[in-house]
């Protein structure tokens, strides 16, 4: 998914004449970029020492909403499972696929009134978006369980035959019961070793009914044959069966355990099923919602500075870039060259060079204002 670069630029005599300078800059001629202008509302400015302060804040803010964005994103693909290719479909803002909500951005007056203060509407984002992310741990955590539970129960019925859940496969009538001196035994055999079996069995220790082992299932490796015995003979029984690679199983048959784990695993397979629609819908909602708050950040962000560098009257343009990939750097020194002159000390940083005592933190510094909003954090294989 896409990738774009939002900016600003001060106003010239008009803001028109900064976007169309732009603009023709980086596609008359060479293609480096799609662009669009990102209209920003007249948002109240307050004072210098606030809009310092607030700058840190929503750089903070900003990394809490990506990331919040990013999880609820990523629990979608996780809850989707096997639909993973829908996930993408799921993942709206406002009705709309990511770009064309970037791209035809309209800040949204009802959820975040321009008459407020900056600090006040960073304060609204934040509550907003710290409910989701709470709201995502106690749903995520419930929907776990049921989930992690149910998936126990589905690895013991299934795997080999000698680590595996054998309710499911015997009957009540393979065993003897309620017998004061007879029991039945499962045992492993090797497909290999079935005629080995037959021809031991009875043998393997005294007290061995004789024809008394039949054959109740098998996979691509093992069969599992009862045998019933006398109750003092199992120890006996089961040494000489191990020296012979037979593994006897413990397993005692009782009819309202099985059924106890039967129920418990069509309730939490149902429960399973009933959370899932809703959990989809929540995700999807929320989704949105922290997208949708997020790129407000961004905006908030691209005002405070274009303000802070640019001072009063508020005069700029913002612009959306989404920059052809391969043509990305030309792009940089494109704009470079469009605007060196606001600002002499800003030579291209990038935030990746190590440079002592200069705080970049984690954003590339230019002579226009710049943040990234990185869309990809959502792509799924």
């Amino acid at each position: 998914m896409a990738e774009f670069w939002l900016i600003s630029a001060p106003g010239e005599k008009m803001c028109q004449q900064t976007w169309e300078r732009m603009n023709a800059a980086t596609t008359r001629t060479n293609n480096l970029s799609t662009n669009h202008k990102f209209s920003i509302p007249d948002l109240k400015v307050g004072t210098l020492d606030v809009l310092v302060g607030l700058s840190d804040e929503l750089a903070k803010l900003d990394s809490f909403v990506e990331s919040v964005v990013k999880k609820v994103a990523h629990y979608m693909a996780d809850v989707l499972e096997d639909s993973r290719d829908k996930v993408l479909e799921n993942l709206l803002a406002n009705g709309v696929d990511l770009v064309t909500y970037i791209t035809r951005f309209q800040w949204d007056m009802a959820k975040y009134p321009i008459k407020q203060s900056l600090k006040n509407i960073s304060e609204i984002i934040s509550k907003q978006v710290t409910q989701i992310d709470n709201d995502l741990k106690a749903r995520a955590s419930a929907y776990n369980n049921i989930k992690g539970n149910l998936q126990n129960l589905e690895r013991k019925n299934a795997g080999s035959l000698q680590t595996r859940s054998l309710a499911d496969l015997v009957k009540k009538e393979d065993f003897v019961l309620d017998s004061e001196y007879l029991t039945t035994l499962l045992v492993v055999v090797p497909k290999t070793s079935y005629a080995d079996w037959e021809k031991s069995y009875e043998t393997l220790s005294e007290m061995v009914v004789p024809r008394s082992s039949n054959l109740l299932f098998e996979d691509q490796d093992s069969g599992l044959f009862s045998v019933t015995l006398f109750q003092k003979a199992i120890d006996d029984f089961r040494l000489k069966a191990r020296e012979n690679k037979f593994v006897v199983r413990d397993f005692q048959y009782n009819e309202d355990e099985l059924k106890a784990n039967k129920e418990e695993m069509t309730r939490l397979s149902t429960d399973k099923k009933k959370q899932f629609g809703p959990l989809v819908r929540w995700l999807k909602v929320n989704f949105s919602e922290a997208f949708i708050a997020w790129i407000h950040i961004k905006a908030l962000r691209v005002f405070t500075e274009s303000v802070l560098r640019y001072g009063l009257p508020v005069n700029f343009q913002a612009m959306l870039l989404q920059p052809n990939k391969k043509n990305m750097k030309k792009l940089r020194e494109v704009l470079h060259e469009l605007y060196k002159h606001l600002d002499s000390s800003a030579a291209i940083i990038d935030a990746s060079m190590d440079i002592p005592g200069l705080n970049l933190s984690q954003q590339e510094y230019y002579p226009y204002v710049y943040y990234k909003i990185d869309c990809s954090l959502l792509d799924f294989k």
